[in-house]
């Protein structure tokens, strides 16, 4: 089929979603507060919606007096009961798909909601207006003329009393529409294997045979995989196996540590990367413009938004707020009440807007994940942007880092220790560790003012990680591939002892 009537005809099935994204791009404040109406009526006889009267409910404030903020913790008796197979407890349908969450290597599993209604209202809704978007901005792709590489972390799904769970991922495959498997490689049966890295030579076999025009995954490992289908083929960069792959749909960590690394596998002009943001507990947001760096908060997929600002979160003075009062430039906690039946729950995450007209984000980091042993506040932004403008004056490449504090000792004072393990070393360690000193000092005031004269924090210690090291690390404990990450920034040095042991 020739590809201009293949992209006329997916246009045309696209054309109407456009036209209801520009509803919310117009209406942005009057779509959230109709959402928040419908998803306290929906659950209004529902446990939870009993027990705080959604019924009655018919402000934003009455809503905040009534409904209070949850986390994981405070929600697991009763997800535990929806487990076990109970129905209408925090939502009217019944939920059969629960989302194992990865993340970081926390040992604690958690089970989030999967309900109908998130799987098609959310999550695949957000399928169809990542390329609803990209089509929009390339009228001239040839996507639909091959096939889309996916990297999910799917392991096997698990029943017990009638319900399921695994892998958001392996959720998604398994309810995904049949047609949508012709357009995918790999097949479902090595997507879902459980053993990663006999998956990955799998994948690699399959896909090499394939016409693949666009990717999808997390940054670093499709990073793993991609090197290991030039090492397989012989090849020196990706075009010469896939020479009409033209987009790499990314998502899961900032993208910027990688980037030298993918520009050098895609040595293209007009290759594109899109970012996506997305989690268990919903899909959120996505680049709406080719070469853009920030993403569109889309906010008619059943997710009602709150925000805390972070320089009050988990305080007294703590506030929470609407989309309607958020303010660029600022640190934000994010707060969902979606339709599988989370009310205001703490994801964990933190971003920033860089626009309000439209809304606009940035993903900055974690709730947990900071170093502030010593009043520095420092984000994973901060840690980023230091990285990315270190490695380019030292001309080096970064796999993979973590960062903790070294505690006050006696007279000793304060610092940051690093484990970085390099794909392409700097010349002068000494050299690289002072530079990104210097970077992070020039991101983050509260850092620059700790270090002024080593007045409470000494320069950080760098170590240079042996090859594989985070690898390793995350196979011992069984968290190969998929979603999860290395936690990047930490407030306890736990996960760096643990990366010291295996670094001797």
């Amino acid at each position: 089929m020739p590809i201009p009537l293949v992209n006329s005809i997916a246009s045309w099935f696209l054309k109407k979603r456009f036209h209801q994204i520009e509803l919310f791009l117009k209406y942005p404040i009057e779509v959230q507060e109709e959402l928040l109406h419908q998803l306290l009526q929906q659950a209004k006889n529902t446990e939870i919606g009993k027990q705080y009267e959604f019924a009655s409910i018919t402000t934003y404030k009455e809503f905040t007096e009534r409904v209070p903020l949850t986390n994981y913790e405070s929600s697991e008796e009763r997800i535990e009961r929806a487990r076990r197979g109970e129905n209408n407890i925090f939502w009217p349908t019944p939920i059969k798909w629960f989302a194992k969450s990865s993340g970081t290597t926390s040992a604690k599993s958690k089970f989030i909601p999967v309900s109908q209604e998130s799987l098609e209202n959310c999550h695949y809704a957000a399928s169809k207006d990542l390329l609803c978007l990209y089509l929009n901005n390339n009228p001239d792709a040839h996507l639909f003329l091959g096939k889309g590489l996916r990297l999910g972390g799917s392991k096997e799904l698990y029943e017990e009393n009638g319900t399921v769970f695994g892998d958001l991922s392996a959720i998604l495959i398994d309810n995904m529409p049949f047609w949508a498997e012709f357009s995918s490689t790999p097949k479902n049966e090595i997507s879902l294997m459980a053993d990663w890295e006999t998956k990955m030579q799998a994948i690699v076999n399959e896909t090499v045979q394939e016409n693949v025009t666009s990717l999808a995954g997390v940054p670093s490992w499709m990073l793993v995989l991609l090197n290991n289908v030039l090492e397989t083929t012989g090849k020196n960069n990706i075009f010469e196996i896939w020479p009409n792959l033209e987009v790499y749909f990314h998502g899961g960590v900032n993208f910027d540590p990688y980037i030298e690394q993918y520009n050098k596998l895609f040595p293209k002009d007009d290759f594109r990367y899109y970012e996506i943001y997305n989690a268990s507990e919903g899909f959120f947001a996505i680049q709406d413009q080719n070469g853009s760096n920030e993403l569109l908060l889309m906010l008619d997929y059943g997710i009602f938004y709150e925000f805390i600002p972070m320089d009050s979160y988990g305080s007294l003075s703590q506030k929470v707020i609407p989309l309607s009062e958020v303010e660029e430039g600022v640190n934000y906690a994010i707060v969902i009440t979606t339709n599988a039946g989370l009310w205001r729950y703490k994801i964990g995450d933190t971003v920033r807007f860089t626009s309000t007209s439209p809304y606009k984000i940035k993903v900055t980091g974690r709730t947990k994940h900071h170093i502030n042993a010593f009043g520095e506040e420092l984000i994973i932004e901060n840690a980023e942007a230091a990285l990315k403008k270190t490695t380019q004056l030292t001309n080096s490449e970064i796999v993979d880092y973590t960062a903790a504090p070294i505690f006050m000792q006696g007279k000793d004072k304060g610092a940051h220790e690093w484990m970085i393990e390099f794909k392409t070393p700097p010349d002068d360690f000494r050299r690289f560790s002072e530079l990104l000193d210097q970077s992070l000092q020039e991101v983050n005031s509260d850092y620059e003012a700790k270090r002024y004269n080593n007045t409470t924090l000494n320069a950080p210690k760098v170590h240079n990680a042996r090859e594989r090291l985070f690898y390793d690390w995350l196979k011992e404990k069984d968290k190969l591939g998929g979603q999860h990450k290395v936690p990047r920034l930490s407030n306890t040095r736990d996960y760096l002892e643990e990366l010291l042991q295996l670094n001797k």
